[in-house]
């Protein structure tokens, strides 16, 4: 409640997405506030049950964590009524994140139209963009592939697609230790690291970086360079209240007439499921060094 609705509690940030909600963060930066449209909140209240049993059995799910749904309605001249959610932030850590990307696994449209000399920290990055290939350790590799499965599952079950894993990458390398520091002190704090980590929260990682080959056959990753570097990853399972509702499935049809149906956002939840799934984990793969 504290940090809610304490003094200068909520900042307002721009809206990375077209849905046209508006989002808030709290000044300890632990929630997130989204405004949401009144098709967002039946599906919320629809797969709650299930989304309740998920969070119960799945101690490390990646899915978005829902604190408190709610309803303001503003009286006078004009009547209306605010629904907004507040949500976990993802990126609650005293490190910066240097890289941001938005992953669904197709290709149509997903690509930021910043200019290169544009993009910062900031910047919301997609799929064509991606320039990483994840490296996660054999035991969090696994959890990972475990978890991502189950929660899918979950998605699927609740006819949702749509729905994105959002990562966040910090670079060790921007932010060197002092080379003066005690050698001590250091190891202490990477073994704080490593204890304080949890699937998809301050994990200790490389990134191996990629070059795009437009012959490839897979033109969502590119080619393996043999660079990496040592980061801190935050990766989570986002939007994910859309429905394939008839809006949906209209958009489908009429996309699938101009382009490659299988490179649209806009496809059955099954298949953007197994779509998604087959695209993440080329994406993150096992670290063999």
């Amino acid at each position: 409640m504290i940090s809610i609705c304490g003094d200068d509690a909520l900042r307002e940030l721009s809206s990375p997405g077209k849905s046209g909600s508006f989002f808030y963060l709290t000044n300890d930066d632990k929630y997130m506030i989204k405004t949401m449209k009144k098709s967002e909140v039946k599906v919320l209240l629809r797969m709650l049950p299930a989304y309740y049993k998920h969070v119960r059995n799945f101690e490390h799910t990646l899915v978005t964590k829902f604190f408190g749904l709610h309803c303001v309605k503003i009286t006078g001249a004009i009547q209306k009524k605010v629904r907004f959610v507040i949500m976990g932030n993802l990126f609650c850590s005293h490190y910066g994140i240097h890289r941001r990307f938005d992953l669904k696994g197709s290709s149509q449209g997903r690509m930021t139209d910043k200019p290169l000399d544009q993009i910062d920290e900031h910047t919301t990055l997609k799929d064509l963009d991606l320039n990483f290939i994840f490296r996660l350790g054999g035991s969090w590799f696994q959890e990972f592939c475990r978890q991502v499965d189950k929660d899918c599952e979950l998605l699927e079950q609740e006819r949702i697609m749509d729905y994105s894993l959002l990562v966040g990458i910090h670079f060790n390398d921007r932010c060197k230790v002092n080379g003066n520091a005690d050698n001590g002190g250091a190891e202490d704090s990477e073994q704080n690291k490593k204890l304080s980590a949890k699937l998809g929260i301050a994990m200790q990682s490389r990134v191996e970086n990629v070059v795009r080959n437009p012959e490839s056959e897979s033109p969502l990753i590119g080619d393996p360079t043999g660079e990496f570097r040592e980061v801190v990853l935050f990766f989570g399972i986002i939007d994910i209240l859309q429905d394939y509702d008839i809006s949906k499935k209209l958009e489908h049809a009429y996309k699938s007439q101009l382009y490659d149906p299988n490179s649209i956002s806009a496809v059955d939840p099954k298949q953007y499921c197994k779509r998604f799934r087959d695209f993440i984990y080329r994406a993150f793969t096992e670290d063999v060094q």
